[in-house]
């Protein structure tokens, strides 16, 4: 018998731009999971699930899964509308592991999630730009879909206690982003008398927006931070458009602590130096399986009431150091970088674990 998970991650799309890392590292993970004795004496083994899709027709190919008995846990990065078409299909019937850095508030049964929430990745990185570079006026775009909405709404509720004014917002398509409605964002930026842009934008949105930017000539007055731009995400848009760009996450490749670098050691040798390129996505995906691993173990099944009952203060140790629950969310040390070319320069942790 083998331990299956349905591995949810974009092939196509926005958020395509992340897939061949996500597969990479996954591969990886599992590999390293079947050389620690599998799950429940059982090898694992992947059933990979294109996450790219409407989520309705994703959640529709996991409940035929589920109904098949095919599938014994469900991980993986994709966006918060794919999590929010999974978590009635799933139902707890297996446990759920989601490890994308998101909008936060997922308290649902059967849902352990690895990702940053804003009070951990985004409230600190506002408040460094504040207080070291004098940014306090932000205009805020990002693809029109349930992570940036929320955030926009958390920080209409927190801007003014953290001494900071969101000027504007404009939400652009997120299946088909509209070049008009882009164009109408650069120029509100433009006219704006803001110091920086929040960027809520997935992959290959936020490549179309950071070469418009670059091409405007926008960073010589604005800095940009884009929490989910990573190392593709920088290398698509070309060394030339990535001055001033930032991003938070838990996780970079040029991040010097002992386990990262263990990390890159362990995943170039795997797949050699060719690989598709080490970024905070494809991280997470390790991430989401290293904490089913310590959830089912720790339960002795996958039976999501067992699970619920043990996750809070359950640990494990992963690129990203040791990490541990509090409630169904990962308490994590969160880092802020700043583009050097087609990589990040790791200026400061801004949340410790």
């Amino acid at each position: 018998m083998v331990y299956r998970i349905g591995l949810v991650i974009p092939f196509q799309g926005p958020g395509g731009l992340y897939g061949p890392s996500a597969m990479a590292s996954t591969e990886l993970a599992v590999q390293e999971l079947n050389d620690d004795g599998g799950l429940l004496g059982r090898r694992v083994e992947l059933q990979w699930i294109d996450g790219g899709r409407r989520p309705d027709e994703v959640a529709a190919e996991v409940g035929r899964a589920l109904d098949e008995h095919r599938i014994n846990a469900i991980a993986g990065w994709h966006i918060s509308s794919v999590r929010n078409a999974l978590v009635p299909v799933v139902a707890g019937r297996v446990p759920y592991s989601y490890p994308a850095l998101y909008e936060g508030g997922e308290q649902r049964s059967g849902v352990y999630c690895t990702g940053e929430q804003p009070e951990a990745y985004l409230r600190p990185a506002l408040e460094w730009f504040r207080d070291q570079l004098g940014v306090r006026r932000w205009f805020l775009i990002g693809d029109d879909y349930v992570w940036p909405r929320r955030v926009r709404r958390w920080l209409r509720e927190r801007s003014a206690a953290m001494g900071i004014t969101i000027c504007a917002y404009q939400f652009v398509d997120y299946g088909r982003p509209d070049p008009v409605r882009l164009r109408r964002g650069l120029d509100a930026m433009q006219q704006s008398h803001c110091d920086g842009v929040l960027s809520l934008m997935i992959g290959q949105n936020s490549v179309s927006f950071n070469r418009a930017f670059g091409q405007l000539g926008l960073a010589d007055r604005m800095v940009r931070l884009c929490p989910l731009a990573d190392e593709n995400v920088l290398m698509a848009n070309g060394a030339g458009n990535n001055d001033g760009l930032y991003a938070v996450s838990g996780y970079f490749r040029t991040l010097a602590t002992e386990t990262a670098l263990d990390f890159v050691g362990r995943y170039q040798g795997f797949h050699g130096l060719s690989a598709p390129a080490l970024s905070g996505p494809a991280e997470s995906c390790i991430e989401s399986l290293d904490a089913l691993a310590a959830l089912v173990r720790r339960a002795g099944s996958s039976d999501v009431r067992g699970i619920d009952r043990v996750v809070d203060g359950a640990s494990f140790t992963g690129p990203r150091g040791q990490v541990h629950f509090r409630g169904n969310q990962i308490v994590q040390p969160v880092y802020l970088g700043r583009s050097d070319g087609l990589e990040f320069d790791v200026v400061t942790e801004i949340q410790a674990a």
